[in-house]
């Protein structure tokens, strides 16, 4: 069972850090794993696919991003792809993030998203019914890592009541300053979000397949307080509260791992949002899922 010194943290700030919850095994396997699946990539099939955050509004919008419930999907660093989708810096350190499937489709991180750790977590949060919606391998590579600007996860990935979702994030290396850890501004878990990521319910005039729908207003940099972590914490991130993290602009990487939760325990998760359940893949159950 995972100690409850969390949940005061968690319930007073929005966040939560419990230190090694990920063994150096652990980090290991899904380290080794991760490096396999980007050696078997061919970036030819991939690379046109950039993830961008500087703007949301060029974040992807194609079905190649809208699809990708049910798949392992790559999107690559801006910095390492040229205007012809040629690479410009080694494969192994040109991918962005892999997702959204990872929790379901690879063993070892299926392990880990539902073991009882995970489960345990939940519960003693006070979820009834959590599923999990999307799962990312972030890389936040040496030197080209982009910064992720401030935001909320439940502008993405909306419930109502946006206080339903949750995010788990692993720190597979040390997450510092100088290599891009998360930023949070403590207590706005209840701050619902006044912008949201939608697909586009008409996209026929512009083409575009996601719109920003609001505004997100401005946060002071100076008000965000850094969370550095050590390889194998894990970071609990309420859906509401705002945070961020800068470039990675040091010759140290930042691996890290994440998935989401919903609680559908009298919540509903948002038929506009950009990632939807398939037919392949309903959001599994985290409580009914065995490993």
């Amino acid at each position: 069972m995972v100690n409850s010194d969390f949940v005061q943290q968690f319930n007073e700030n929005g966040y939560a850090v419990i230190p090694n919850f990920l063994s150096d095994e652990e980090i290991v396997e899904m380290k080794k794993t991760m490096a396999r699946i980007v050696d078997e990539m061919d970036p030819k099939e991939h690379s046109s696919h950039i993830f961008h955050l500087d703007d949301k509004t060029c974040k992807s919008r194609d079905e190649y991003f809208l699809t990708s419930n049910d798949k392992i999907r790559f999107f690559f660093e801006p910095k390492a792809v040229d205007q012809d989708g040629n690479l410009t810096v080694p494969k192994s350190r040109s991918v962005n993030k892999i997702g959204h499937a990872l929790a379901w489709l690879e063993p070892v991180f299926k392990k880990i998203t539902f073991g009882e750790k995970v489960k345990d977590v939940c519960r003693q949060l006070g979820h009834k019914d959590p599923r999990v919606v999307q799962s990312m391998y972030i890389f936040k590579n040496p030197v080209i890592g982009q910064k992720v600007s401030t935001h909320q996860d439940s502008t993405f990935l909306y419930t109502d009541p946006p206080s339903n979702l949750l995010g788990f994030w692993f720190a597979l290396d040390d997450a510092a300053v100088e290599n891009g850890c998360l930023y949070f501004l403590p207590g706005t878990q209840n701050v619902n979000p006044t912008s949201r990521f939608v697909r586009t319910p008409n996209p026929g005039t512009t083409g575009d397949l996601t719109m920003i729908r609001g505004v997100e207003p401005d946060y002071p940099l100076d008000q965000f307080k850094p969370a550095p972590v050590s390889k194998g914490s894990l970071v609990l991130i309420h859906g509401n509260v705002i945070h961020r993290s800068e470039d990675n602009t040091s010759d140290l990487p930042r691996h890290a791992y994440t998935f989401h939760v919903v609680d559908h325990h009298n919540a509903q998760y948002s038929k506009e949002n950009w990632l939807q359940p398939s037919e392949a893949l309903p959001f599994p159950k985290l409580y009914d899922v065995k490993v």
